[in-house]
């Protein structure tokens, strides 16, 4: 059977550059390789086939031989000797090898697998807390070494043993096709050790579950959904190996005063139907516990919006700024009034003149307009 072109098995054209053929062997050689193809016989025919197509494309002087002999070039002896052109196809594999590597030997997996797993912990506070900082104590059920064995897993007594099957090393190797392939020890699963009597108060694990109390520093001007990092507070590692960590989720419960937007805070505060008219003093309460006051000026309307400077949250990690305050006041409707009451007020809007009304006679002229356009009476 003739072999075929090796431009072709590559799909490359015949002028490519060394970066295309190194590009699309790439490509195919993953595609064929036969761990990818359990059960796949002509797997490894075409894998090989990609292979000597490539050594022999990415070398120049084999290149141009084939250029200029084709196929013949490396026939009847000439692919031997001092001036001859030899195959080496592990020399071409080693270029895909960090590819192959990760996937078909698992190795930085093996590496973490020793490593203990982090822990979330959700910590609600309030606004109040938020505005001060604060230090917390949490319980957290966790991992941690075994006080019997220390940590080994091991019985009192005893220690562990260097793994059999692997040597210590951790891996063991096997035979795939003409490549051999490095895999995790599935007898001490990558420890390289092995545990003969394991500890009964921990089952040979090397950790137990206990209940710990941590103290957690939540800085002033927290905000929702900060993260606050615990590091070596997690999982115990296994078989020795370091903790995870603790990480915290603060949120913060809804406040009956203020509503936050990022270093500001907002109050909604009713003033009275007279003071609104009138004009007057008003007190308002601070996050931090006090007060301050604000001036409503004659004719305040409902929506109107008061700031209070440097009485909002403050700055995290702002070397001391804080936000600001917003007191939107909402104007209150006299309710339950009296039959004098009601005479006053109607005495008063006989008496009320153009220009009393701002917003409500801005609103009815523009109805009147409307109307009009549309041939309303």
């Amino acid at each position: 059977m003739s072999k075929r072109d090796y431009y072709e098995v590559l799909g490359c054209a015949k002028g490519a550059s060394i970066e295309e053929i190194k590009g699309a062997y790439r490509k195919l050689a993953k595609e064929h390789h036969p761990d990818r193809n359990h059960g796949d016989d002509g797997a490894e025919i075409r894998f090989k086939e990609v292979s000597e197509a490539y050594e022999v494309l990415k070398d120049d002087q084999k290149r141009a031989a084939y250029d200029r002999y084709g196929h013949a070039a490396f026939e009847n002896g000439r692919g031997n000797g001092a001036n001859g052109f030899g195959f080496d196809f592990s020399s071409s594999f080693t270029d895909v090898f960090d590819d192959l590597f990760g996937e078909f030997m698992g190795g930085r997996r093996a590496r973490r697998q020793n490593r203990g797993g982090d822990l979330r912990y959700n910590l609600e506070i309030s606004l109040e807390d938020a505005y001060r900082g604060k230090s917390e104590e949490i319980r957290v059920n966790t991992a941690v070494p075994c006080e019997s064995c220390a940590g080994t897993g091991a019985e009192p007594g005893s220690k562990p043993e260097q793994c059999a099957t692997c040597s210590g090393g951790g891996k063991v190797r096997a035979q795939q096709g003409f490549f051999t392939i490095e895999r995790t020890c599935p007898n001490c699963r990558g420890t390289g050790r092995t545990i003969r009597n394991p500890c009964r108060a921990c089952r040979g694990s090397g950790h137990v579950q206990k209940e710990r109390t941590l103290s957690v520093g939540v800085p002033a001007g927290v905000e929702e959904g900060t993260r606050i990092r615990l590091a070596g507070e997690g999982q115990a590692g296994m078989n020795g190996g370091p903790p995870g960590d603790l990480y915290i989720f603060i949120s913060i419960s809804p406040h009956q005063i203020f509503q936050r937007d990022g270093h500001d805070l907002y109050c909604r505060a009713p003033v009275s139907f007279v003071t609104a008219a009138l004009g007057g003093g008003m007190e308002v309460p601070t996050c931090d516990g006090g007060r301050s006051k604000i001036n409503i000026p004659e004719g305040t309307q409902s929506g109107k919006q008061f700031r209070v400077r440097g009485k909002g949250m403050p700055v995290m990690r702002g070397g001391g700024m804080t936000g600001d305050l917003y007191i939107e006041v909402s104007v209150e409707t006299p309710a339950k009034l009296n039959k004098k009451q009601k005479e006053l007020l109607r005495a008063f809007e006989k008496e009320s003149e153009e220009g009393t009304n701002p917003e409500s006679e801005g609103f009815f002229a523009k109805v009147k307009e409307f109307w009009n356009r549309n041939g309303m009476p």
